[in-house]
């Protein structure tokens, strides 16, 4: 079939046409051509708990979830995902009104920006951010304004006075990663004080995508921005399972907010999936009932990961950001002689048999991210040890 119908009109709606095949199906097919470690992708390479897949298979044996599960959510998903927003950050909601179940954080985002965004809106975004971002924006017909993390003093920091001045009376919503992929940059509580003040003042709505809230190091702390005073109200809080459980396939994530903005998301959520991952929403609703030890061990593993990844890649040649959340390092190729990332990244399964993600697909202003590389670190150890004794290549 021709890319244009008969009167010549092009097939795709135009608000997609900036959007082709994913930068990950390009590379992922590159690792299997060419036998490459593939750290471009984040996804898990091991299943997650044992004892949650077994509440998977024992939901499906009872017959709970295999018909349509209730629109929000079966009724266990949401007392627990509220049970946890209690637990650990001391907000509370009310299940049967103020959570929302989705087919993962995608259609979580997908029908926020769809519900709460009008064509001629502005959406502020920080950059480098997640494709789906830009698709969703552009599929509800708003603008995207970028405002740009960049690097300084070993992470990558946002500015402030940037993202104030980037607002203005068109400006309807914040659309927020933290902690933020692939940059890996945790917002600070003086950050999002900030921006909270700024939400208040200029009456914006906020969209925080927080799938990696367990996966913070070091000193760095996650805290919800709908924790913060007057933003509760205006704040569409993302999470998801994938990211935490390493069970990225289930595709369950959820929405926690005000009944009316919940009702709004609802809206546009109904007409996408209508429901889905109905027995996977009784085992995630096990999940997030494990014991703190889960937690701790979990972000222990990954901390060891990032560590033994950031180290391998330091010793290679490159300048690495170590993250100080979400499983990803991010690196920049100039101290290697190289300053294009999509060229290094489509050489490096050849020169180093390990596959990457050029971070410039996560920008609007490419030439601000050419040199920066993305490498995952959600892999078994001996997949990451193996990278990087490929990666010694480089330095050589």
């Amino acid at each position: 079939m021709t890319s244009t119908s008969g009167s010549g009109r092009p097939l795709l709606n135009r608000r997609l046409t900036e959007f082709g095949t994913t930068i990950f199906a390009e590379m992922s097919a590159l690792a299997v051509s060419t036998g490459a470690i593939n750290l471009g992708q984040g996804f898990p390479d091991t299943d997650g708990p044992e004892a949650v897949r077994e509440a998977a298979v024992r939901a499906l044996r009872d017959g709970r979830g295999n018909q349509y599960p209730p629109g929000p959510g079966v009724p266990e998903l949401r007392t627990a995902i509220t049970g946890h927003q209690l637990s650990r950050y001391s907000l509370t909601y009310d299940p049967d009104r103020e959570v929302l179940v989705t087919a993962g954080a995608t259609e979580a985002i997908a029908a926020s920006l769809l519900a709460l965004v009008e064509p001629g809106d502005e959406v502020i975004a920080l950059e480098p951010y997640y494709d789906s971002y830009a698709a969703s924006i552009a599929l509800a017909g708003g603008t995207r304004v970028p405002v740009t993390l960049r690097p300084r003093e070993g992470r990558f920091r946002l500015d402030l006075d940037e993202l104030r001045d980037a607002v203005t009376p068109r400006t309807r919503l914040l659309l927020l990663n933290t902690p933020h992929n692939p940059t890996g940059t945790v917002l600070t509580r003086a950050e999002l004080a900030e921006i909270a003040r700024l939400a208040v003042e200029r009456d914006l709505l906020v969209v925080t995508d927080e799938v990696y809230e367990h996966l913070v190091f070091d000193d760095a702390e996650h805290i919800p921005l709908a924790s913060f005073p007057g933003m509760r109200e205006r704040t569409v809080t993302i999470g998801s399972a994938g990211k935490t459980f390493s069970f990225t396939g289930w595709k369950v994530g959820w929405v926690t907010s005000s009944p009316e903005l919940v009702a709004a998301v609802r809206s546009a959520k109904q007409f996408l999936t209508y429901v889905a991952s109905g027995p996977f929403q009784y085992a995630v609703a096990e999940a997030l009932a494990l014991p703190g030890s889960f937690f701790e061990d979990f972000r222990a593993d990954m901390r060891a990961k990032r560590d033994l990844l950031s180290e391998g890649l330091a010793a290679a040649g490159f300048e690495v950001y170590r993250p100080a959340g979400t499983y990803f390092v991010t690196t920049d190729i100039r101290p290697l002689g190289e300053s294009d990332g999509f060229a290094f990244c489509r050489a490096l399964p050849e020169r180093a048999g390990v596959v990457a993600i050029p971070n410039a697909v996560f920008y609007d202003h490419r030439e601000e991210g050419a040199p920066f590389v993305r490498f995952a670190f959600c892999k078994r150890t001996s997949v990451l040890q193996e990278a990087v004794s490929r990666l010694k290549a480089l330095a050589a």
